[in-house]
Formats: structure tokens, sequence, C-alpha cells
């Protein structure tokens, strides 16, 4: 964490040493289930706390207090997990479909006694909102994110931002099982503002990689 601290000096902390916690049960856990490829785990902070940290420019440590927020295919808990450590009067429900990840993401939350998350073994279509803000880290193209979480949003303004979609887009997006027969492919949306993670984090490894905000 020590290359990530100096970036966001508005984060206490204590928020840092419950991160620097975070990580250690991840390494754990990674050992067993693949949160994280394994080829990645070394670069685990800067690579995937890291820019889920860089939400906090747009978020502010205290802008989204009372939020329902929903992290959308949360995987190893990425956003979601790592908001819920920085936000803690904001209420995260982590949802995914695969069991084993859901299984470490709650073990990882009960160990570190994170009272606002919860999480969830189940398909995004199966819940129920309504949620603040819908988190996503490339589940898959924007547009068919949207489509998908739009139906959980509540319309309004009581945050630092808008309610809506924060999504973070760019790069490869994880690997997703074919349908049949394809649905037609919504156009591209446009966010209403767009933060980017090589500005933010100072690092062109980061390049074309943004946390885009869709508001409803």
């Amino acid at each position: 964490m020590d290359k990530i601290e100096p970036l966001f000096p508005e984060i206490p902390a204590e928020r840092w040493t419950l991160l620097a916690r975070m990580a250690a049960l991840h390494r754990e856990w990674n050992a067993r289930v693949n949160l994280v490829s394994r080829k990645d785990i070394e670069n685990l902070e800067w690579h995937h706390y890291a820019p889920s940290i860089a939400a906090v420019k747009l978020l502010g440590t205290g802008g989204i207090d009372g939020a329902r927020v929903l992290d959308a295919g949360t995987g190893g808990g990425f956003p979601g997990l790592v908001l819920a450590a920085l936000c803690p009067a904001a209420e995260f429900t982590l949802a995914d479909s695969v069991g084993k990840k859901t299984a470490a993401v709650a073990d990882i939350a009960h160990r570190l006694g994170l009272k606002n998350v919860f999480v969830r073994n189940a398909r995004v279509e199966t819940l129920r909102g309504p949620f603040d803000f819908v988190t996503g880290r490339a589940v898959t193209a924007p547009a068919a994110f949207l489509a998908l979480v739009r139906r959980l949003l509540r319309r309004g303004s009581r945050h630092a931002l808008r309610n809506g979609v924060l999504y973070w887009r760019g790069g490869p997006p994880a690997a997703q099982p074919p349908v049949t027969p394809q649905p037609p492919v919504p156009p591209e949306p446009t966010p209403a503002a767009e933060l980017s993670l090589e500005e933010v984090l100072r690092d062109p490894w980061f390049a074309g990689k943004f946390i885009a905000h869709y508001p409803v």
C-alpha cells in the first residue's frame, strides 16, 4: 500500500491499516480460490486495489454516506469490498454467481468486521433493488451492463454524485458464458463523467482505463 497511500491523502490512516489486512486475507484465499490471476497476485495492490480506491476521487470519503450500493459481478471483491472498507457509512451488497468467490469474499468481510457488507451468491438478474449506485469492473460491455442493472437503480441525487452506475472500463472484459441467441447490442452510452486511472495513479500501465459514471 506504500505506493498507493501518497496518492490519496484524503483517506484516513486507519483505512489504510484495514486495507493492508484485507490484502493479506486476499492472498491467503487466493492460494485456494482463483480470486485474482495467480500470475498477477504479486501486483494485487497496484492492479486491483489501486483502481478500486481511485473511486474516492469521484465519491469523496463521505460522499456516499447512507447510500445502498450493489457491486454486480464482484468476483474477488473488486471494487465493492475495497470501497466498503473506505466508506463504512454506506451499505454494500456484493453479488456474484460463483459460489467459491462469494464464500471467500464473505469470509474476508467477516474477519475484518465489515458490518456494512452483505454478500449474495446470485446472478444479477435475480436481485431486487433499489440501490443508489451499482458498480461493475470489466463485467461486460458498458451498454450491456447498464441494460442489466438499470432496473435496480433508484433515481435521485442525495450524494456526492447523482445516483447511477460506476463502471470500471478498459482492458479485456471478464470471460462470459456464451448466450444463444445473442441479444441486440445497445448503443454505447455516453458517461456523465470519466476518471482516468492513468492520470490518478500516474502510471501508463492504466492507459485507456477509466471509471465512468452513468447517472439515472
